[in-house]
């Protein structure tokens, strides 16, 4: 009899069918995942000066993750994936729904990029030595939150670096998010559950626990006049890096 303690699972198999149904219309700018389009870029920006920072890359430089490994967890189809493989790393996807990853690679031969994906659970799968982990709009949707984050732990290399996004848990994310967004048909109905929400400071603790420090959360904002843009308001949603230790 093995004495091994048993991992516990993160995913959420209700979840899982959820974001698979939506699979063939990932790619699609004005379908279901619309938002998410509109959304990338605004991650991209992020995790472009976060890259540069972390990693000391030339800011001019097409491929600053070159030589380097990238694990994007809660993958999806790939749409934050095959940037990351074009900004030169070696990358990784991991999702829960077997439909995503169809498309996902599907879209990635496609488009002439080498991509590994992978269906499964992070947590069951051992992965480690990446010098990015990415997971966003993950964690709010997984079943053991601190479980997800230890795995995530357990992937990242030495000297590594990990940034995630999340809804924050706030009465404007409840009306913007979930009772505006889903209501109008802008996200589809049952992506959110605001009571699973995060806020900075539960994720700071979370990820303390994990033994990793999180850095200052930057939000991710909407208006009228500038649409969804970097902030300094937190109340919708907030991306953020990782490190190691203290």
């Amino acid at each position: 009899m093995s004495n091994a303690t048993p991992i516990p699972a993160t995913i959420r198999p209700d979840e899982a069918a959820h974001f698979g149904r939506l699979a063939d219309d990932w790619w699609d700018p004005a379908g279901s995942s619309a938002m998410l389009h509109r959304l990338n870029p605004v991650r991209l920006g992020f995790i472009r000066s976060a890259i540069d920072a972390h990693f000391g890359a030339e800011r001019r430089t097409m491929r600053p993750l070159a030589g380097r490994r990238a694990l994007d967890v809660g993958c999806g189809a790939g749409l934050l994936a095959e940037p990351l493989a074009r900004l030169g790393a070696e990358v990784s996807g991991v999702d829960a729904a077997p439909d995503n990853i169809r498309v996902a690679a599907a879209h990635a031969q496609a488009g002439g990029l080498a991509i590994t994906y992978r269906c499964g659970d992070v947590a069951d799968l051992g992965l480690t030595g990446f010098d990015l982990v990415t997971s966003m709009e993950v964690v709010e949707h997984v079943a053991d939150k601190a479980a997800f984050l230890a795995a995530l732990a357990q992937a990242l290399a030495p000297g590594g670096l990990m940034i995630l996004s999340t809804p924050n848990r706030t009465a404007a994310s409840r009306l913007l998010l979930v009772e505006g967004a889903e209501r109008l048909g802008m996200v589809p109905r049952g992506t959110h559950h605001w009571h699973d929400f995060v806020t900075p400071i539960e994720l700071h603790d979370l990820l303390a626990g994990a033994g990793l420090t999180m850095g200052n959360p930057q939000g991710i904002a909407w208006s009228p006049t500038a649409g969804l843009h970097l902030s300094d308001n937190l109340a919708l949603n907030y991306i953020v890096t990782v490190t190691r230790g203290a």
